[in-house]
């Protein structure tokens, strides 16, 4: 098997369009982390991703005919310019197909690069159905984005690139994982070539497509995957790919948000680049795989897939970074209600900045404040921080890795509502479209009341929104029928200690 790769991926007609990306050292995080830190720069292509090869490659195979039809492929985002950009250099005409929830400066580069962008569905799966029925309809070739041997083959040229470029010895390689294209091309070539070096696939948490096929031993189909990291949101690792990643592949690391945001931080600080939240997985992986594994003076290198990040989410990362790099705890405190609580409270936490303080009154006895506090030591300091407090009468409760506190309470302290009775609490995403906030809410009016609702848009092709809804106990399944009717992904709320504590109702 690899060595039919070896032949494919020797053979990939990739440099018409893709530069042979540099691998550069990343001396800050280097230094801190005490190993040579490298980074594969696929985020320079004129794509701003590793995309082009594998598209290029498969569109570069095809024979006249096909070539004279055309091509479709279905992608919100980098396969979508790395196959308008090879059908524009291949004068192959090439028609993608995008969810409508696409923002419009990705559908703009497909259409600039010469592609024509078709919009379709909410969501990428809606997409690529639309996009194999033209394919079967009109005879346009598919280009699949990962799960295709060409494409496959395409991507293995960076693996191949990367051992050209460093002939010493290499610890492990660290591959972003979505559809498995990228790592199963890396995989082939590095393995048949350096048997002894790692590769280690690196997956959001709440994305794992690859580390659930590996724990299962088959392909699984995940229900729902998170969509931060958008450029991996795969619900299955492909076919192809799997044969090929689970015979080759040493370890899966999966990572949070959180720490993919503070991954960003790093190459920004190293390359002053702004890596995409998939671009930035490997990175992330490394640092994940260097707090479990002690090692001093190894060559560790991450692929940095890819830079196409919307402008809006920066300020969704810069808000996660912090966490992420265990330089900031979120805590619920206790305070008593009354003058000086406050002051006592500012002089326990010593010389630690406060990063935020939300407050408000509810009774005469106690007060609720949410709370951030810098760090300046990581995880070991927040523990102490928290014994200190509770040692000294506080009750604490920490809402550092708590999602609902950090998308949405953080944002809407505001107290209790005791006259909100029955309330139930649901956090939600819905495609974020125009008018998409107004529909969801019409969906709603059935005549059950909304007692809360938080909405943030964090630049991202879905919306979240936290709601609470009065419900009688006789209703509540009535309701959740309905959203499982409405379609929208989901999570109830009501015991999240997060609302508990500082916006429940009665």
């Amino acid at each position: 098997m690899s060595r039919r790769y070896i032949e494919e991926i020797l053979r990939a007609r990739v440099y018409d369009v893709a530069r042979e990306s540099p691998l550069e050292k990343a001396a800050r995080l280097s230094d801190r982390l005490g190993n040579n830190i490298l980074l594969k720069r696929e985020d320079e292509q004129q794509v701003f991703s590793f995309k082009l090869r594998g598209a290029y490659n498969k569109i570069y195979s095809l024979d006249d005919e096909a070539r004279r039809r055309g091509v479709v492929a279905a992608s919100a985002g980098n396969h979508a310019q790395g196959v308008a950009l090879a059908g524009r250099e291949l004068g192959v005409p090439a028609t993608i197909v995008m969810p409508t929830t696409t923002p419009a400066i990705k559908v703009d580069t497909v259409r600039r690069l010469g592609g024509k962008a078709v919009l379709f569905g909410d969501s990428y799966d809606e997409a690529n159905e639309h996009a194999l029925s033209l394919a079967e309809e009109t005879g346009l070739s598919f280009i699949h984005p990962f799960d295709d041997p060409k494409v496959i083959a395409g991507q293995g040229t960076i693996g191949m690139e990367l051992l050209r470029q460093h002939a010493d010895p290499i610890e492990a390689i660290f591959v972003p994982v979505g559809g498995g294209g990228l790592i199963a091309g890396v995989a082939a070539y590095v393995k048949h070539v350096r048997p002894d070096i790692r590769i280690i696939g690196v997956e959001p948490e709440d994305a794992p497509t690859l580390h659930a096929a590996m724990q299962a031993g088959r392909r699984v189909r995940l229900k729902q995957v998170g969509l931060f990291a958008d450029g991996v949101a795969v619900r299955q690792i492909g076919k192809e790919t799997f044969r090929v990643a689970k015979d080759l592949v040493d370890e899966v690391i999966l990572v949070s948000t959180d720490q993919i945001c503070a991954a960003i931080k790093d190459i920004y600080d190293d390359t002053r680049s702004v890596a995409e939240p998939a671009g930035a997985l490997a990175v992330a992986g490394i640092k994940h795989y260097l707090s479990v594994h002690e090692m001093q003076g190894r060559d560790l290198v991450a692929i940095l897939s890819g830079a196409n990040i919307n402008f809006d989410r920066l300020r969704h990362v810069a808000e996660r970074t912090e966490i992420g790099e265990q330089r900031e705890a979120l805590l619920a405190v206790q305070i008593p209600e009354r003058p000086g609580s406050f002051l006592r409270f500012c002089r326990l936490l010593g010389k630690r900045s406060i990063t935020e303080f939300n407050y408000r009154y509810a009774d005469q006895r106690q007060a609720q404040v949410f709370c951030g506090v810098e760090l300046r030591e990581g995880a070991h300091e927040k523990e102490h921080l928290i014994a200190h407090l509770q040692k000294k009468g506080y009750s604490v409760v920490d809402m550092t890795d708590n999602e609902t506190a950090k998308l949405h309470i953080r944002y809407m302290v505001g107290g209790h509502a005791p006259q909100a009775v029955n309330e139930r609490v649901y956090r939600f995403m819905f495609p974020e479209r125009p008018g998409a906030l107004l529909d969801f809410l019409s969906g709603l009016s059935r005549g059950w009341n909304i007692s809360l609702f938080h909405y943030r848009n964090h630049g991202a092709a879905y919306g979240r929104v936290l709601v609470g809804i009065q419900l009688a106990s006789a209703e509540r399944k009535a309701f959740e029928s309905y959203m499982q009717e409405l379609g929208y992904s989901y999570t109830e709320e009501t015991d999240n200690p997060a609302y508990r504590l500082f916006a429940s109702g009665g």
